[in-house]
């Protein structure tokens, strides 16, 4: 048996005590699940114990585990309270500034869920509508973080940015309830032949996402619609999709629209990457929050799984693949962190 025990160690195991659960335990350290099992192993060795009972439903603290956690408590607590005696004035961390592009994004929640894990700090919502703009934001130093497809970028742009690649999300479109179809539960690419869609072109918040349609609607037949005027806000921009009448473009969680539907599209299944985006070399709790935010959900709804018959632009897929920096993945024990691939899947 050990002599000493490193405090780092009890932490992971009161940790996993608490949340009996190795994904959330890892997500409330700020750790890879990968690196918290190796820890309660380590522990485990050290101690000569099996401490925890592990079964692919759930996790359970052993006799062993439950006699460890009042001693493990005591040691923990005693070490806080020796940092806290020592420690020196705790300089004021000020507001993070979150771009979350437009309302009812999933985008939303990943910030709810970071405000929870840091509630001493504030995470203040603001809403750029595309990353073009928001990069631009972003060097300014007028917002902090924000979302979007990373690769659409200019490359000098992309240089000074730091990304943690997040979700693949399916795209759809949005149609008049009376197009035909509306009727129909998803949308071949190919019915969509002979038709002219709303991407974004002419917006300048937005470039990207127009450049992934074209990329998408390439040799299908479908044209791009002309610029509308820029419709800030919601219900403006509602008002000016009813009054042009073309059908959109947009992601499958694109909130409701009166007087339409949304119908994803399949045949291939285009998925539209998405990153959490910042500054390189900024520091904030806020920012490790929304990291491991970030890839605990992606991890619990498979946001970075590709369906076998995705579309995707090569330089997205690269881009998405980059996960060497990425935050503390939460992946299940013996997988790897990189999002899973398919023969099938088609990359343009």
């Amino acid at each position: 048996m050990a002599t000493s025990i490193e405090p780092r160690l009890l932490r992971a195991f009161l940790a996993v005590a608490d949340e009996l659960h190795f994904t959330r335990a890892a997500a409330r350290l700020y750790v890879a699940q990968q690196a918290l099992s190796r820890d309660i192993r380590r522990l485990e060795r050290e101690l000569g114990a099996e401490l925890f009972g592990r079964t692919t439903r759930q996790v359970t603290l052993t006799a062993e585990g439950a006699r460890l956690l009042p001693y493990a408590r005591r040691v923990i607590e005693a070490q806080d309270e020796l940092l806290a005696a020592f420690k020196g004035p705790v300089p004021e961390v000020r507001p993070l500034l979150v771009d979350v592009n437009s309302p009812g994004l999933v985008h939303e929640r990943v910030l709810a869920r970071a405000r929870e894990l840091v509630p001493g700090h504030e995470l203040m919502t603001r809403y750029e509508s595309g990353l073009t703009h928001a990069a631009a934001e972003l060097l300014a130093g007028r917002i902090d973080v924000s979302f979007g497809r990373f690769a659409g970028l200019d490359p000098a742009v992309r240089e000074r940015l730091a990304q943690q690649p997040m979700r693949y999300e399916p795209m759809a479109v949005v149609l008049p309830e009376d197009h035909p179809l509306a009727a129909l539960d998803a949308v071949p690419l190919d019915r969509l032949a002979g038709e002219t869609i709303y991407a974004g072109a002419g917006n300048p918040r937005t470039p990207e996402w127009t450049d992934l349609a074209r990329r998408l609607f390439d040799g299908r037949g479908i044209k791009i619609a002309p610029p509308a005027p820029l419709a800030i806000g919601e219900e403006e921009f509602r008002r000016i999709m009813s009054k042009y009448g073309n059908p959109v473009l947009t992601g499958i969680d694109f909130p409701a629209m009166p007087g339409s539907v949304l119908r994803p599209l399949v045949d291939p299944v285009p998925l539209s990457p998405v990153s959490l985006v910042w500054r390189k070399g900024q520091k904030h709790p806020g920012i490790d929050a929304l990291r491991t935010a970030a890839a605990a959900l992606a991890e619990e709804e498979g946001w970075l799984e590709r369906p076998a018959d995705a579309w995707i632009p090569a330089e997205d897929a690269l881009v998405m693949l980059d996960r060497g920096r990425a935050s503390p993945p939460v992946a299940r024990p013996g997988e790897s962190n990189v999002p899973r691939w398919s023969s099938r899947a088609t990359v343009r």
